[in-house]
């Protein structure tokens, strides 16, 4: 007879492992960059050694062994951390996707992100994420994609790369430069906001 302690045990532990593995890939869901496992152990409050039996997990069910189906994204391990990558075999659909696609009208989301950028620049992800209030990582990944935002060094107290707009983004507005865009002030409400984050940056 089975001892219904054990499988209560047995079946939190079941809990724990499955909300780690959702955890991790949350975490790797928003990495730029690639992640050493000492980084995602500081951030799940897990020990290396654990981080890394479940970043193997998460490759294997990406690569399919699993449920037996090949993922579209797969877990790589390059340059002494892990990220997720599109994998190689949809690189043409891809490519369609983001460069053919420039021609598509761009989100709400992005049109947001790409005026802040444009007012604020030379301007961090991570400055833009406070303005918007939200995670602008793929946004602004698509925005270079389409050659609207482009990197502009580094900003020399945190070493965060700074990014401003592009030549072609000045062709499609039809101006000259970013000193001809209009105030905003008279047609968006709130924008008081974005000018107050401008001025803490100075202090």
């Amino acid at each position: 007879m089975s001892d219904p302690a054990l499988e209560d045990h047995s079946s939190s532990e079941l809990v724990a492992h499955e909300d780690h593995l959702a955890a991790l890939e949350a975490v790797l869901m928003v990495a730029e960059e690639p992640v050493a496992p000492a980084e995602l152990a500081a951030a799940l409050k897990l020990s290396e050694h654990q981080v890394v039996a479940l970043l193997d997990e998460i490759r294997l069910d990406a690569d399919g062994e699993g449920d037996g189906r090949q993922r579209g994204y797969e877990l790589r391990q390059v340059a002494g951390g892990y990220r997720f990558y599109s994998r190689l075999t949809y690189a043409d659909q891809v490519s369609a996707f983001i460069l053919g696609g420039q021609t598509a009208r761009l989100s709400q989301a992005a049109l947001e992100t790409l005026a802040v950028i444009a007012y604020r620049q030379p301007v961090a992800r991570s400055q833009v994420a406070a303005i918007r209030g939200v995670n602008v990582d793929g946004v602004v990944r698509t925005l270079v994609h389409r050659d609207l935002v482009d990197t502009a060094g580094t900003d020399p107290v945190t070493g965060a790369t700074l990014y401003t707009t592009t030549p072609t983004f000045l062709e499609k507005l039809g101006i000259g430069s970013v000193e001809e865009l209009p105030q905003l002030s008279p047609h968006l409400p709130g924008v008081d906001a974005v000018e107050e984050f401008g001025e803490s940056d100075r202090y």
